[in-house]
């Protein structure tokens, strides 16, 4: 929002909320209705018919840039400016499309009329160069003194200041403007096509060719990531004068009074508002490689449709908790999902999908291209240690200190908690860390105070064995239903004195429960009346209680000072990460120099070997003076 806005800054649709699509339904609806059912040339419109099919395009041509932009920064080859982008930004751009959909309105709006904007033909030559004639003249000219216009306090501080919130741009920035900006921009753009159509000249080519060119550039010129090669500057110096590159109006939004221009740098260089510093920018920005990280965490995709949830998918989706799609939603994308499950196939090797930086840290995340139901499938643990493996072999290679693993990374069953990997390269410099121990101490800083007996239901893990340990060790009584866990944890604390607080138990009535993977629908319907679920798996429960309390699984609170933070980690609130991925963090800030992964021998554990319990006390204190907060007031319903 502008700092004082002005007239017509509110889009008309605004109310309709995700609705407001329905708007472009009646028109099209009507053109595909007459292409498909109609017999004569006039009543089969292919141009009418096109429109909509078009602008479905420019969406997913805009999604393009996005993603490829945000993948591209996370790596850091060739990025521009370096500071974060934040959740206020991906708020404020969430509605990205409304431009789309008032172009499209307003397309229609011609067709039905004005005289001869139906039946186009697919190409006029004489069409598309009048198009580029009139924008190189007319439209650039225009725009700039427009734009500067902008840039006068008065239409700035009610408009235009709106789009400059954003110091470091998005691809889709470009079309982040006020309703009145919008209108003039529209009137501008639209004055090659109506000359065309008013001249008998247009064609369906010279109205996509035009949009998509004008799409196209906007993104370039606001992707943050310089790709402009030196060489076409080389071949023909004075292109400098007619191609913008994206450092150019990257300064604009640092500068603010300075390259003014739509995409033709002339008239900055005709009227002396070009920056300096371009140039230099230019050449520091393309020599730029890939950015190196301390510390890396590990995850991996989770359904089919998480991938539009991670930062490199859908900007609005990734900044909200993950839940699973309604059905007909996943219809509707199941094309797009059934292609970006092809594309990670074929790419096969972990990718980075995120950045951060904290203090002196650089943070990746890095994805595994598999699936949650590919870790439940034995025949699956080859492929997927394989790609674990690559993944630490990668991070050797390029100085990362820390790699912590996430979700279903590391297992007993896939890879020992990380110990095969240890194994395998004993000289292995970068610090393999599977986060046990502070997801431990986050689950016993979780359980309520004063808490004398617990159930604990799931799959017996590191964490519930470790945990369960810590609370007969405090004389707490630690229940279980299910026999093979009984006795799977009643061997874990074979030689522990406190071993008597572990029972087998009927009843479900404990107030507290500690759950994993495993806990099913009928026990969960069987718990007491304000019973609080506190999970010790990477994977949250299924909510099926509204009379309960369910926590969220291990995770911390990031401190302000982390930057870059703009999507949710998985089902995570904003700014909350899993006490796995912490753990990374935490290794990498204290500079410990060791492993913190791999099975438990069970003759270690004995009433004289605390050193496990003092590793608790030791990274969750140093993971609260870092800064990171617990949940405990934190939960969902």
């Amino acid at each position: 929002m502008a700092s004082t806005p002005g007239i017509l800054t509110e889009w008309p649709w605004k109310p309709l909320g995700t609705f407001k699509h329905i708007l472009l339904l009646p028109w099209a609806i009507r053109s595909t209705y007459y292409f498909l059912t109609k017999d004569t040339p006039d009543e089969r419109d292919l141009s009418t018919f096109l429109v909509f099919p078009f602008l479905v395009w420019r969406m997913i041509h805009n999604q393009i840039w996005i993603s490829l932009s945000r993948y591209i920064n996370a790596k850091g080859n060739n990025r521009i400016l370096d500071r974060g982008l934040e959740f206020d930004q991906v708020d404020r751009e969430k509605n990205w499309d409304d431009q789309i959909l008032f172009n499209g309105i307003w397309f229609y709006v011609g067709i039905f009329t004005i005289d001869g904007a139906q039946n186009l033909p697919l190409w006029r030559s004489d069409g598309i160069l009048i198009t580029i004639l009139l924008h190189t003249t007319f439209v650039e000219f225009a725009y700039y003194w427009l734009h500067r216009a902008l840039h006068h306090h008065y239409l700035y501080n009610r408009y235009h200041s709106h789009h400059h919130s954003s110091i470091v741009t998005e691809p889709i920035t470009s079309v982040i403007h006020p309703f009145a900006e919008h209108i003039a921009y529209f009137v501008l753009f639209a004055t090659p096509m109506l000359t065309t159509l008013f001249t008998r000249t247009a064609s369906i080519a010279s109205f996509a060719g035009y949009m998509t060119y004008i799409d196209f550039m906007n993104n370039l010129g606001h992707c943050n990531f310089e790709l402009v090669p030196k060489s076409l500057f080389s071949i023909f110096p004075p292109l400098k004068y007619f191609l913008y590159t994206p450092s150019f109006h990257s300064l604009h939004h640092t500068q603010f009074r300075t390259n003014y221009s739509l995409f033709m740098p002339l008239y900055d260089y005709l009227y002396g508002t070009m920056d300096k510093s371009t140039a230099s920018l230019y050449e520091t920005s393309l020599k730029r490689g890939e950015e190196s990280a301390q510390v890396v965490y590990l995850t991996h995709l989770t359904t089919p449709e998480s991938i539009f949830h991670l930062q490199v998918g859908f900007a609005h989706v990734s900044s909200k908790p993950y839940v699973s799609p309604k059905w007909y939603i996943m219809m509707f994308m199941w094309p797009l999902t059934l292609w970006s499950i092809m594309i990670t196939w074929i790419y096969g090797r972990p990718f980075v999908v995120e950045r951060h930086r904290f203090n002196r840290l650089n943070v990746q995340t890095w994805a595994i291209p598999k699936y949650k139901l590919q870790y439940s499938l034995q025949w699956q643990n080859a492929s997927i240690n394989s790609l674990v493996e690559e993944a630490i072999l990668e991070a050797e290679e390029k100085g990362v200190k820390v790699l912590s693993l996430g979700l279903l990374n590391q297992s007993e069953e896939l890879n020992a908690y990380g110990a095969l990997y240890v194994k395998r390269h004993p000289e292995l410099k970068t610090k393999v860390v599977d986060g046990s121990s502070l997801a431990v101490a986050v689950i016993l800083n979780t359980i309520p105070k004063p808490t004398t007996q617990v159930l604990l239901r799931g799959k017996i893990t590191k964490v519930a064995s470790l945990v369960a340990l810590a609370l007969c060790r405090k004389g707490i009584q630690v229940a279980t239903l299910r026999e093979d866990e009984y006795t799977k944890l009643k061997n874990f604390l074979l030689n522990v004195d406190s071993k008597s607080n572990l029972v087998l138990t009927k009843s479900t009535s404990y107030q507290v429960w500690l759950v994993g993977d495993g806990l099913s629908e009928e026990e969960q319907l069987k718990a007491s009346k304000g019973t609080v679920f506190i999970p010790f798996s990477q994977f949250q429960p299924k909510k099926l209680r509204k009379d309960c309390f369910y926590h969220y699984t291990p995770a911390m609170l990031t401190p302000k000072s982390l930057e870059n933070v703009h999507s949710c980690e998985n089902w995570l609130p904003r700014r909350v990460m899993s006490a796995w991925r912490v753990a990374g963090i935490v290794h990498g800030l204290e500079d410990w120099n060791e492993h913190e992964c791999g099975v438990i021998p069970t003759t270690n554990i004995n009433n004289n070997n605390n050193a496990d319990f003092s590793h608790f006390h030791k990274v969750w204190e140093a993971a609260l003076r870092h800064g990171f907060q617990p949940l405990n007031n934190i939960s969902s319903t």
